[in-house]
């Protein structure tokens, strides 16, 4: 499809008979595109867990790499896709970054299938899953210019959140296909697991390439690229000057740089902690929650204030990581599974609910930051410097909260491989969400703080009835 030139989505008119429809369009096929997206960057999480059944000998600690290297490649692609559909163009970048995933998802379907595979290539491969990781900053970059003001916060929690789905989904898919020759001859042998057990692992590489395919297509055939979208690197490298854009990235790693890197190693502790337990039919339900929660509890953050609800988020978390050292402490008792599980739910749907907070927080801090920043500008200059730096920074900071997605699994192999537990790395994330708190508290929430009377006054809007479906 040509550039759409003419993008007044502020003028009530033209988007009720114009940018709506096409809005809406971009949103929808972005969504699956997105899921997919997250569905390869996570496909390790499972994966990696099956190895050892299959042949491979690897130890515990190389298991939890594995599970790791794509939230490190993921979240330092997204510092570059964060910038890229200004550059390019939304329609060509995401039909490019999209048709990218190929390459993993079909390494992973020959390489399992060999039992001779060095780790080394395996790594290789899980880096190379980092693709999918990349994608969320520019899809969510991409989306942000496509809706005026007061309906963003709902297309980019349903973006985001809907694409978030993909960790479960693939949590939740691949157990099934391995089990079966969905490809007939194409999809390759069977690998022989303990009991006579057959398993097609390479599954969990190959089912995702025919949806990778129909995705790219209708994005390129499907999406506009918006003229009033271009703008150059060094017009948003203002960001790296905003004090904001960084104590977000501090915030929004502790919301989804959470989600992403429990989603990593959360299968992977499981089993390694409840050995006894069938647990890898039931981890696909973190991520779920959390996507669900993040993708319909925008309205909370509407209603009360982003940062209000950030700060509740960040104490509920604090919680939850004290339960889950609680039932990990009493492990071996009947039904502490359960408990382990309960709270690691608490955790997931705080962090969806954060995620949605944080990036509402976003645009109101620009808004909010840009008659001080920038007196000089008209105030309809100074809307548009907001809405382009609040892209920006959405962006970036989720290239850096993607981090997360490393640093989890690896905090939980690290620890386990000195003490002999995960216990040290759930008390330094339990640290690290105190700092979250007080940062909340101080810059934004406390009277005095940037967002206090926004959110405490007569100025913030009520959730709308399409907020709150």
């Amino acid at each position: 499809m040509s550039a759409i030139r003419d993008w007044t989505i502020e003028d009530k008119k033209f988007w009720e008979s114009t940018g709506k429809r096409i809005a809406i369009r971009n949103l929808w096929i972005s969504i699956p595109a997105l899921l997919l997206a997250f569905a390869v960057w996570m496909v390790w999480s499972v994966v990696v867990a099956k190895l050892p059944a299959v042949g491979f000998k690897f130890s515990t600690d190389q298991l939890f790499w594995l599970a790791a290297m794509p939230g490190l490649s993921g979240a330092t692609l997204r510092i570059f896709y964060s910038f890229m559909p200004p550059i390019f163009g939304g329609r060509r970048w995401t039909a490019i970054a999209t048709a990218s995933l190929m390459i993993p998802a079909l390494g992973i379907g020959y390489a399992v299938q060999r039992p001779d595979t060095p780790y080394m290539a395996f790594l290789a491969l899980s880096l190379l899953c980092g693709f999918g990781g990349g994608n969320f900053a520019s899809s969510m970059a991409n989306i942000s210019f496509f809706f005026p003001r007061a309906e963003k916060g709902h297309a980019l929690a349903l973006n985001a959140g809907l694409g978030n789905l993909g960790v479960s989904v693939v949590q939740f898919v691949i157990p099934l296909v391995i089990t079966a020759g969905v490809f007939g001859l194409l999809g390759g042998d069977p690998q022989v697991a303990a009991g006579d057990t057959r398993l097609w692992l390479q599954n969990a590489g190959f089912v995702w390439v025919p949806f990778i395919a129909a995705s790219a297509l209708a994005a390129w055939f499907g999406m506009n690229d918006l003229v009033a979208m271009k703008a150059s690197f060094a017009a948003q490298a203002v960001i790296f000057r905003r004090k904001h854009n960084w104590l977000m990235c501090w915030l929004y790693t502790g919301t989804f740089g959470s989600f992403i890197g429990y989603s990593a190693g959360f299968p992977l502790l499981a089993k390694t902690q409840f050995p006894d337990v069938d647990s890898l039919q039931l981890v696909f339900l973190g991520p779920l929650v959390g996507a669900i929660s993040r993708s319909a509890t925008g309205w909370v953050s509407d209603r009360w204030g982003g940062g209000r609800v950030t700060l509740w988020v960040f104490l509920a978390m604090i919680a939850g990581v004290l339960g889950v050292l609680y039932f990990l402490g009493i492990k071996d008792q009947p039904g502490a599974f359960y408990g382990f599980f309960a709270m690691f739910m608490v955790l997931f749907f705080a962090t969806g609910v954060g995620n949605a907070s944080t990036f509402q927080m976003i645009p109101a801090i620009m808004r909010t930051e840009m008659p001080r920043l920038l007196p000089q500008l008209t105030a309809a200059d100074r809307q548009r410097q907001a809405e382009m730096e609040s892209a920006a920074i959405i962006g970036f900071t989720s290239a850096i909260a993607a981090y997360g997605a490393f640093f989890i699994p690896k905090a939980y192999g690290t620890s386990i491989s000195l003490t002999g537990g995960p216990e040290m790395a759930l008390w330094c994330f339990l640290g690290f969400y105190v700092t979250c708190v007080v940062i909340t508290y101080a810059f934004y929430t406390r009277r005095g703080g940037l967002l206090h009377d926004v959110e405490h006054g007569p100025t913030l809007p009520p959730a709308s009835p399409r907020a709150a479906a």
